[in-house]
């Protein structure tokens, strides 16, 4: 292991890169078409993945689509015409599971976002977003392919295509950076 000269940064980005590099676009283009056209969008995810499901909730609300996250006081219910939005990079985690099946049988459209393209969730959701990365599904044994720790690449690469999906969901919208910039809270 090295220290701070620029070795690790590098496997690491080389890590994501290789991740998103392997993303379909086209899944990308349905998932933004899906999410642009919902009633509602709930999102949720456990653990660092919740974390960048909040980060894309956040943006999604600057671009003035209606979005809340599940588990938050005010988010409302879903239903038919709504997305719930969910995250499992293992795709067997049993919060989001639970959640999928709620969200289908009120008649919501599900989206996954995932590494496991076979997996309990991928056969619950409606639309799949596939990012090939390791995540704590397959970071130990021969599995392991990552200097990054469990679901550090799923986790790392969540963050640049949800960065990416703001610029096609921006065009979609005909939504200004100005007005993004608009709904910015001004409470900090």
């Amino acid at each position: 292991m090295t220290g701070l000269d620029g070795t690790l940064f590098g496997i690491a980005l080389d890590e994501i890169k290789a991740a998103l590099s392997r993303i379909d676009e086209r899944e990308v283009d349905a998932a933004c078409a899906l999410l642009a056209g919902a009633g509602k969008i709930l999102v949720h995810g456990c653990g660092r993945e919740r974390l960048q499901m909040d980060g894309f909730a956040m943006r999604l609300h600057h671009l003035g689509l209606p979005v809340a996250v599940v588990g938050d006081m005010t988010a409302p219910p879903v239903g038919p015409g709504d997305v719930f939005f969910a995250s499992s990079g293992p795709g067997e985690t049993s919060t989001v599971l639970a959640l999928m099946r709620v969200a289908r049988r009120a008649g919501a459209t599900v989206l996954l976002v995932t590494a496991q393209q076979r997996s309990s969730a991928a056969d619950l959701a409606d639309t799949m977003l596939l990012v090939p990365a390791q995540t704590m599904a397959d970071d130990r044994g021969s599995q392991r392919t990552s200097v990054l720790p469990m679901g550090s690449v799923f986790e790392g690469s969540l963050f640049l295509l949800f960065e990416v999906m703001v610029l096609k969901l921006k065009i979609l919208a005909g939504v200004s950076a100005e007005a993004m910039r608009a709904r910015h809270t001004n409470m900090e």
